[in-house]
């Protein structure tokens, strides 16, 4: 299963690579275009521009053809899984996991070993936590920075330029990024989703090192301190989903669900 997991990971790179480039090329003419009109309306192009410009396609170019001989070459290069569909590999990957769980329930072990199990996991489960919340973290702080920025950068072009091109592109351009930023920082909340995800690592990291130490509330037997274990950190990750889908819905929604 971890294997088929690499491989649709693979196979999905492989495919945005294929379809994605000539986008990028698409993107990159257009942006050529874009810039000419916008900073050298009624004016020529400096030449390292168009040299800049000119390499960022040759090199799309040259990436596009070189994909499009792997894929469908089978003797320049022996790319793992080529010609097969992502939905053929999660097919495979969803009739390994049939065949675990039919093996799984074969050899189910106690409700004391599962909970034991379940213990043991759980470290794993607080690393995935803190990593999305630095994810999260590190998402706000770009963020805040390109918005302090492009603030001062409105601010120092109007002082400098009155306002002809390139003045009149720079602001627009650092016009909106602004308003790009703040819609996407109101949207998806990056240092809430941190914030709640760095609560509940914390959370569970305390329930984990108070069942290893044997104090309160796991000062019972084995077995019950691992069922109030597993029940209690199973009720803060349905917390933690719950606030997740609340951040989700917009303002007047979450009113309504508080």
């Amino acid at each position: 299963m971890a294997d088929l997991r690499r491989r649709i990971r693979n196979r999905r790179l492989q495919v945005l690579g294929l379809y994605g480039t000539p986008s990028l090329l698409v993107f990159s003419f257009l942006s050529w275009f874009a810039t000419k009109n916008i900073f050298w309306l009624n004016k020529d192009m400096p030449g390292s521009a168009h040299g800049a410009f000119l390499a960022v396609s040759l090199f799309l170019v040259g990436a596009f053809v070189l994909q499009l001989v792997i894929e469908f070459s089978e003797d320049l290069w022996d790319w793992e899984d080529e010609g097969t569909s992502v939905s053929k590999l999660k097919l495979d990957l969803e009739l390994a996991e049939e065949r675990r769980i039919l093996e799984a329930r074969r050899l189910t072990p106690s409700a004391v070993e599962r909970q034991a199990s379940y213990k043991e996991r759980t470290p794993a489960e607080v690393g995935r936590l803190r990593k999305e919340s630095r994810h999260y973290r590190r998402v706000n702080l770009w963020m805040q920075w390109l918005l302090f920025m492009s603030s001062a950068g409105i601010a120092a072009v109007t002082a400098w330029y009155d306002p002809p091109q390139p003045g009149k592109g720079a602001l627009i351009l650092l016009g909106f990024t602004i308003t790009v930023i703040t819609a996407a920082n109101g949207y998806f909340k990056p240092r809430e989703r941190a914030f709640n995800l760095q609560q509940t690592a914390d959370n569970i990291e305390q329930n984990v090192t108070a069942l290893d130490l044997g104090i309160a509330p796991y000062t019972q037997e084995d077995a019950v301190n691992l069922e109030l274990f597993a029940t209690t950190v199973e009720s803060m990750r349905v917390e933690q989903r719950r606030r997740e889908q609340q951040l989700d819905q917009p303002h007047q929604g979450q009113q309504e669900v508080i």
